[in-house]
């Protein structure tokens, strides 16, 4: 019965899901040419709310978000985080605001998502040229963060199911060091909710934590890596929990 249940709740949430996707990416590409780039988001994140609501309800989903007073309240910041699933790539768009991703230039090609995802100007990277991307985010990352810009990395560099681990790069680490601007390290269990792989979502508590930031001022590369990355580790072993039957 809990499993037909599942499936009826996922069938609901796709189903508007992507009819919202769809209707709001025509509404971006026809209004966001026409605004500034800041007041941009203010319309490209109606999407980012709605879906993070209806996930909620639709799908039995209780959220625990930890560490809203580590937000760094003047002034932008380097995320970076674990990545589960597609539910974060939704939250971060409003936990804090601008922010500009980095992702995989791939999804620009989308139709329609992808095409008004490009109008607000993410750090589109090939992923195959390691030593270019580095680069290119470097470069437009630090210029990012000084036009007052949040910039999210995800330094497994692709979606990581539960359980698994992959070595996180140093890229956040580079940003902050070069850009002076804190890093703010965060962790979430949203695979185990909103599997990255698989049509099934799961009831129950996404649990998100952000840490506090860390000052790249007297650090190097290296320590700022360990610091953020050991908190990532042991904050996601602490609020993992296996998804409901």
């Amino acid at each position: 019965m809990k499993a037909f249940v599942r499936l009826v709740r996922s069938t609901l949430f796709f189903l508007v899901f992507s009819i919202a996707t769809l209707l709001h990416s025509i509404i971006c590409i026809l209004v966001l040419p026409w605004l500034a780039l800041p007041k941009r988001f203010k319309v490209a994140i109606l999407l980012n709310r709605f879906v993070i609501w209806w996930f909620g309800l639709c799908c039995g989903v209780r959220y625990q978000i930890e560490g809203l007073e580590n937000l760094p309240q003047e002034g932008a910041a380097v995320l970076v985080s674990n990545h589960q699933s597609e539910w974060e790539t939704f939250y971060f768009q409003i936990l804090v605001s601008p922010l500009c991703t980095v992702l995989k230039k791939e999804l620009l090609w989308v139709p329609f998502f992808g095409w008004a995802l490009a109008l607000i100007k993410p750090i589109a990277i090939d992923r195959k040229s390691r030593t270019g991307a580095l680069k290119q985010i470097l470069q437009q990352g630090v210029e990012k963060l000084r036009q007052g810009y949040w910039v999210l990395i995800f330094p497994e560099g692709t979606r990581v199911n539960p359980g698994e681990r992959r070595k996180f790069s140093k890229t956040g680490a580079l940003l902050a060091e070069k850009s002076g601007k804190p890093i703010v390290p965060v962790a979430h269990n949203a695979g185990e909710i909103w599997p990255a792989r698989g049509f099934i979502k799961n009831s129950g508590i996404l649990h998100l934590v952000i840490g506090a930031p860390i000052d790249p001022e007297g650090r190097t590369v290296n320590e700022i890596y360990q610091q953020s990355t050991e908190w990532i580790e042991a904050t996601r072993e602490r609020i993992s929990t296996p998804p409901s039957a």
